[in-house]
């Protein structure tokens, strides 16, 4: 196995969001992978998620690496898994789905970050993002809204078309898949049907966390996270 784990994170996220689980990846070579317009990264074309897992290949140098993604992070890691098996050792997905809601919203989303801006949605973002017991939501609203819009309403436009509920048979890497017990963006039974379709995957529902498990949660997430790389 090669040690390297690429990290991809949310929509609306930078590769800061990774900060909890570098203490329970030491040792690893780690590469952090940002969204179009995120986290200082240029905005690129977008059609649709397997550009965005095209960036992910051309950004790793090793041959083979373990991926771990929330939520478009981890519709990237399915499409990387799918289209690259010969390259992902293991893959975590968290937080994530085959497809996300309808493809109207997304489109409606996109539309709305154009005309008004980030600042129009982050509150809504933010609530779907953690629950109210969080305390640090300062930190990631700024985070939020240092993206580019026109990166985030491209990244929309490409989860609009997200639907690989009849490929996920076809996932060989080994596979653990989290959800989050409130997570209104994708609630556990919408994380589960992930894992019921990946043939041997593992999946765990983890308490008291929202969308951003893996940050309000970063213990119970750093032990699964351990246990599968």
């Amino acid at each position: 196995m090669s040690g390297t784990v690429v990290l991809c994170g949310s929509l609306g996220s930078t590769s800061a969001m990774w900060d909890p689980q570098l203490p329970a990846l030491d040792g690893r070579r780690i590469v952090t992978v940002e969204h179009p317009g995120h986290g200082g990264a240029t905005v690129t074309d977008v059609r649709n998620v397997g550009d965005l897992a095209a960036r992910v290949l051309d950004a790793v140098e090793d041959d083979t690496f373990s991926f771990v993604g929330l939520s478009l992070g981890g519709a990237i890691g399915m499409r990387l898994a799918l289209d690259a098996p010969d390259r992902v050792e293991r893959l975590v997905l968290a937080c994530t789905a085959a497809r996300f809601g309808e493809p109207d919203a997304w489109h409606e989303r996109a539309a709305t970050v154009r005309e008004q801006g980030l600042e129009a949605i982050v509150d809504a973002v933010l609530d779907r993002w953690f629950t109210p017991e969080f305390a640090d939501v300062a930190r990631y609203r700024d985070m939020f809204l240092s993206v580019d819009p026109e990166g985030y309403a491209r990244c929309c436009e490409a989860l609009a078309r997200w639907d690989v509920r009849d490929e996920l048979a076809a996932i060989t890497a080994p596979t653990l898949v989290v959800a989050a017990d409130g997570d209104p963006s994708t609630p556990p039974s919408v994380v589960e049907a992930v894992a019921a379709a990946v043939p041997g995957a593992r999946f765990a529902v983890l308490a008291n966390g929202a969308h951003l498990v893996n940050v309000e949660q970063p213990a119970q997430f750093n032990r699964l996270l351990e246990e599968h790389l």
